[in-house]
């Protein structure tokens, strides 16, 4: 994907006008940032809970990322376009040659506006936490349930998330995550599956697992006008098919990893009786713990990445130890 980076981050090669071009890269993308406009395009990695190895299955989980984040957004997602090759260089929208990639077009969010630039910069108020309240637990209420869904909500289904991410972390440990915080969190996990299953089949009754977003975190929540939610999971319904808690268990998790814990707090309690919740914090615990799991999971892949710098790499290892490290503190 080499030569794709170099060429797209010439401005002449880009659909619409920019002056400048950045290029951020994730372990499943990479994002070309312009004045106006930002196009992210699929990685061809096969991660087993996700599979963008052939230019078809890339297509379509980029139209599906449209789709589904369409819910949360209005006037953000706006087009899939071809990246294409001549042979000599790529082209993204236009231009002549072989259709090699796809890309989705994305309007910018001014970076000012996202919830984690607003909470670095010590603004995050209570009005902004119950806006967000006030769009999750809408968004939950209203969120597509279904028997399917349904089947995502019982514990051996779910297990297979968590089981899915000890196993692939374990050729991490010593790396991002200490063998015993390795073995605890799952000797934890296993015990919660064994104490609480009745609970995760009386919230399917409840009507509380539904068509979710799937990775909520404070990079995702844009104070625009109106309040826009943005990067829903879109390559794994597994991921999204989930408990309504589990789905703002995240956003609560990575306030906290940030050290807000005072704002998550607030954050939860608006929500609960917007929701309609009670009594939920041993739940909440198993899924805060369940994501920063996840996201220790996803800094530690950076470490085979080739497309990324040794450097890169190092701070990749340090926040996911640091999400590790909060995951276990949630079972002291």
């Amino acid at each position: 994907m080499s030569s794709i980076i170099n060429d797209l981050q010439n401005p002449a090669l880009l659909p619409d006008k920019t002056k400048k071009v950045s290029v951020v890269q994730t372990h499943i993308s990479i994002v070309f940032v312009a004045d106006e406009f930002v196009y992210k395009v699929k990685k061809p990695v096969n991660f087993g809970f996700l599979d963008f190895t052939t230019l078809e299955k890339r297509k379509y989980y980029c139209n599906q990322e449209i789709r589904l984040n369409r819910r949360l957004s209005e006037g953000i997602y706006l087009d899939v376009l071809p990246v294409r090759s001549d042979g000599e260089r790529y082209t993204l929208g236009g231009g002549s040659g072989e259709v090699v990639e796809y890309a989705v077009k994305m309007k910018r969010i001014p970076d000012e506006k996202l919830m984690k630039s607003v909470f670095d910069s010590g603004d995050l108020t209570e009005d902004h936490l119950k806006m967000i309240a006030q769009a999750l637990s809408s968004f939950h209420m209203d969120a597509l349930r279904t028997h399917e869904i349904d089947r995502y909500g019982k514990p051996d289904a779910f297990r297979v998330n968590t089981d899915e991410n000890f196993e692939q972390v374990e050729k991490y440990i010593g790396v991002s995550v200490q063998e015993n915080e390795f073995d605890a969190l799952k000797r934890w996990t296993d015990d919660f599956y064994r104490s609480n299953r009745d609970l995760f089949f009386k919230r399917i009754e409840q009507g509380r697992v539904r068509d979710c977003h799937g990775d909520l975190h404070m990079e995702h929540i844009c104070f625009t006008e109106p309040l826009s939610i943005i990067d829903c999971i879109e390559f794994n319904n597994r991921f999204r098919y989930s408990d309504t808690v589990a789905d703002i268990a995240f956003l609560l998790m990575d306030l906290e990893y940030h050290g807000g814990k005072d704002g998550a707090a607030i954050l939860w309690n608006f929500y609960k009786e917007l929701a309609g919740e009670t009594d939920r914090n041993s739940l909440l615990t198993f899924y805060k713990v369940y994501r920063a799991f996840v996201r220790g999971k996803v800094d530690s892949f950076q470490v085979d990445d080739n497309n990324i710098s040794s450097d890169k790499k190092d701070e990749a290892v340090k926040r996911a130890r640091k999400y590790f490290q909060l995951a276990y503190s949630y079972i002291g």
